[in-house]
């Protein structure tokens, strides 16, 4: 595919580790200026493509995160009032010359369409804002649009490329997936989990970082463990040995620095007194 090869190669250097579904799926959704739904557990690394996207093609990253209750005034536009209340006491002529251009305040999605440059906008953890922010979305996913009631209709002087990330702590609308080019994130293998060490934190070796990886993949797969530690939390992991100056992990210093890598008392208590947790580790 053309292109594709270069592409890798920028994600490389950002030392992102990209499979060709990845690599191949976001470099079509680009090409198209299509949006990208990406879904996964939390912590597989969704918020982390928008970025290194943003790096590797050197573009401005315009983050939205999304939360219950977020509405128009926070993700798209406000009228500074204040300024507003001023022009109204100097005598402004007509309300017509209090809804232009000099009493608007950009929020990140008008920003990113009005940007000179194209840049890449990612709407972080859609399906923690409601379903009516949700269909809000789609005149900008499907027109590359917005419209405000006072101002009128703004189109995009150029084309973002729109990442959006979920959880799946709810389910999204039909209509918003339409409109996206669609990725599945999963956690990553322990082969692949040792290149993303050595590639992000280079002074650790292949031994410690295939000892992280394992120990990691466990965690993940133990029903014992409730919050699933993520490729930040194994990153964090292996920091603290490396400045522990540990060059293998054992039984004693995994007791003494779980902590970056569970972040919860119940699950390293369960966890610490898992006989087949011990085994994984001495392998």
């Amino acid at each position: 595919m053309e292109g594709l090869n270069e592409f890798r190669s920028r994600m490389a250097e950002e030392r992102y580790i990209a499979d060709d579904a990845l690599a191949i799926t976001v470099l079509i959704a680009m090409k198209l200026g299509r949006p990208l739904l990406i879904e996964g557990a939390a912590g597989v690394g969704k918020t982390e493509v928008a970025k290194v996207v943003a790096r590797a093609m050197n573009r401005e990253l315009v983050r939205m995160q999304c939360y219950e209750g977020l509405d128009e005034s926070k993700a798209l536009y406000e009228w500074n009032y204040q300024k507003q209340l001023l022009a109204i006491q100097m005598g402004a002529d007509g309300m017509s010359d209090l809804f232009g251009e000099a009493y608007l305040l950009e929020r990140p999605l008008l920003k990113s369409i009005r940007s000179q440059e194209p840049v890449v906008l990612l709407i972080d953890e859609v399906d923690k804002s409601d379903a009516e922010f949700e269909a809000f979305l789609l005149e900008l996913l499907s027109e590359m649009q917005v419209t405000i009631p006072e101002y009128g209709t703004v189109r995009a002087r150029t084309t973002p490329f729109i990442v959006l990330t979920s959880n799946h702590t709810r389910p999204l609308s039909e209509a918003l997936r339409r409109r996206c080019a669609y990725l599945y994130i999963e956690y990553p293998t322990v082969e692949k989990e040792i290149q993303i060490l050595r590639a992000k934190l280079p002074d650790a070796d292949e031994v410690l970082a295939g000892q992280v990886a394992r120990a990691v993949a466990y965690l993940r797969a133990s029903e014992k463990v409730l919050k699933k530690p993520s490729i930040a939390e194994s990153l964090d992991w292996t920091q603290a040995l490396l400045a522990l100056g540990a060059r293998d992990l054992d039984e004693e210093t995994c007791a003494q620095t779980i902590g970056f890598a569970l972040k919860n008392n119940e699950d390293i208590r369960e966890i610490l007194n898992d006989d087949e947790f011990v085994r994984c580790l001495i392998q």
